[in-house]
Parts: C-alpha cells; sequence; structure tokens
C-alpha cells in the first residue's frame, strides 16, 4: 500500500526525528529538497564518513607498499581521496534510499523511522527511485574515473548492496552484510592504485569487516525494543547483556587484521614507519573506551559512541599519512 496515499502524521513536519534539528539542509537548502536529502542522510554525515574510512586508509596504505623515491613518495594520491569522498556520499546516499524502498512499511512500525520521507508521505516510491537512478549516476561517474580493474571491482559490490536490506529477516547477522558492503572501499583503494589485489587489502576489509560489524551494533541497540516487535533481527538482540564482550572480540579481530596488514606491506618494501603502528595503538585505545562507556540501554549514549566511529577513522588514516610523511623525511638507509 502507498504511503503517499496513507502518511503517517508527525509533529515534526518536514523533518525526521533521527537528525539533528538545526543541520545545514534545514538551514541551507530549500524546503522541496528537504525528503531528497532525508533520503540520501545528507543530515547525517557519519554514514557516508564510516563508508569513506576504508576507501581512504587502503588509498593511504597502498603507497607505503614501496619504498619512497622521486617517483613514488608513498602519501596518497589526493584525487583518489577526492574521488572516494565523493563516491562515498553519492554511494552511500544511493543506499540509504535503496533501503528505504525496501524497509518503508518496517520502517512506519518502528518509532525512530517512521517519520522519514517514504513511510511518512512525504516522497512517493516513484520519486525516491529517480532520485536513486541520479545518485547510482554520480557514484559511475567516479568510478570510471579509476583503472578498468577498480571499475570491475567496485560493480562487483553492488551484489552484496542489494542483498543487504534483506539480511535482518532471515539472519541475526545483518550487520556483517553491512561489514561486507560498506568495507568494500578496503578493496578499492588499493585496486585503485595498483590495479590488482593484495594480502594487505585482503586483511585491510577483514578489519574493517569487524569494525562495521562492532559499531553497526551498538547502533542497533537504539531499536532492539521495536525490532523485537516487527521481527527485525540483529546482533544487537543477539548479543544483548554480552554486547561489550562480542565488541572486544570484534574491535580486537579489527586492530589485529589492520596490525597485520601494516605487517604484511613491508615484506619487500620500506613499509609503514613508526606512526602508522601508533596510530592504530591510539585507536585500540578509542575502541577499548567506547565499550567501557557504553550502556545499551541508553539510546542517546549509543548514537554518540556510534558517531564517536568518525574519530577512529581519523586516527587510522592521520597515523598511515604521518608514516609516509616520516619515511620521506627519514628513509631507511638500502
Amino acid at each position: 500500500m502507498s504511503s503517499k496515499l496513507h502518511p503517517i502524521e508527525t509533529p515534526l513536519g518536514d523533518r525526521v526525528s533521527d537528525a539533528p534539528s538545526n543541520n545545514w539542509v534545514y538551514r541551507v537548502l530549500p524546503r522541496w529538497l528537504w525528503p531528497y536529502a532525508q533520503l540520501a542522510r545528507w543530515d547525517r554525515p557519519i554514514g557516508w564518513q564510516l563508508l569513506m574510512w576504508p576507501c581512504w586508509w587502503s588509498a593511504a596504505l597502498a603507497p607505503q607498499a614501496i619504498a619512497p623515491s622521486a617517483m613514488a613518495t608513498g602519501l596518497p594520491m589526493l584525487w583518489h581521496l577526492a574521488l572516494f569522498l565523493v563516491g562515498s556520499v553519492a554511494m552511500r546516499g544511493a543506499g540509504c534510499t535503496y533501503n528505504d524502498l525496501v524497509d518503508e512499511r518496517i520502517d512506519a512500525k518502528v518509532a525512530r523511522t517512521r517519520s522519514r520521507p517514504l513511510p511518512s508521505g512525504r516522497v512517493s516510491r516513484a520519486q525516491a527511485k529517480a532520485f536513486l537512478v541520479v545518485q547510482a549516476l554520480v557514484g559511475f561517474l567516479v568510478l570510471i574515473q579509476f583503472n578498468l580493474f577498480a571499475v570491475v571491482l567496485g560493480i562487483a559490490s553492488l551484489g552484496v548492496v542489494a542483498v543487504y536490506p534483506f539480511l535482518k529477516r532471515v539472519t541475526d547477522w545483518p550487520q556483517l552484510g553491512l561489514g561486507f558492503a560498506f568495507s568494500w572501499g578496503a578493496l578499492m583503494g588499493w585496486a585503485a592504485y595498483w590495479g590488482a589485489l593484495a594480502p594487505p587489502a585482503l586483511l585491510l576489509y577483514a578489519g574493517s569487516i569487524l569494525w562495521t560489524v562492532g559499531y553497526d551494533t551498538i547502533y542497533a541497540h537504539q531499536d532492539k525494543e521495536d525490532d523485537a516487535l516487527v521481527g527485525v533481527r540483529s546482533t544487537a538482540r543477539l548479543f544483548g547483556a554480552r554486547t561489550k564482550q562480542a565488541l572486544a572480540m570484534l574491535y580486537g579481530g579489527a586492530i589485529f587484521c589492520f596490525l597485520c596488514a601494516c605487517l604484511l606491506t613491508e615484506d619487500g618494501a620500506a613499509g609503514p614507519s613508526w606512526p602508522a603502528y601508533a596510530g592504530l595503538l591510539v585507536g585500540a585505545a578509542q575502541m577499548l573506551w567506547q565499550i567501557r562507556s557504553l550502556d545499551i540501554e541508553d539510546p542517546a549514549d549509543c548514537l554518540r559512541l556510534f558517531r564517536s566511529n568518525g574519530l577512529f577513522g581519523w586516527i587510522v588514516f592521520s597515523g598511515f599519512v604521518f608514516s609516509a610523511l616520516w619515511s620521506l623525511s627519514f628513509p631507511i638507509p638500502t
């Protein structure tokens, strides 16, 4: 049944309940664009940031697989970073729009999501589909700037993205599906630089998957009561009171994979220098803070800690960049 014919009244009017009411969307964009911005989650930038970080990590680590020289500084290519930023915004928006189309009836039954554009009737399904196509085209234009191997690899990710919204209906591990999709950039950054994949990229991908399952479990604790009522499954419901122990294993596994990726990048090359490992140590401390601070019964606290993973992304990326700068300034004698 079309939500446009039976809109759900909400006291928020043209706004959504789970986004800041004073964000830039409402200050800058014309009112007719608000529902589309909400579909793409432009009012919640943490989503595209979390999608972007594995891309940037991989783009920053890949050049360090060879010793710095006049031709190869070890620093990430700024053009690649810019492309991954634009692509992350576009494809995260397309993915959210697709998810909302799939989940419209479920969203209408969950307090946090029933004010979204589709279940509230402010956007029709036809309008949402057209907006999805526009965002996907932007993502495709970004993708074809890379080499052929990276283009094919990027297209392959669409299969994972297509399946993800249905997982919550059939498995307790939908967060794992999100991990496969949201971590694909760990492969893309390496492929964009080398035109191939290597073990460090695969380890970055594995670590990013574990990280994603962890932070999305925290996020899912906001909805666990409503999810139980409507039959939506999640790792938040699966782990329950054991969430902190599960996060320790997930986050610990992520750091271990990132560490191994750095060590393997050194195989036969100069590889990352000490700032990369220092970044991982600081990142591990930030993850430990998340686990110790978490109150799974406090939705606001869950949202706060979920968003803090944007800081974790900066920590790891900064470590990789400073690693390259250190190697440039203090090269290892050969």
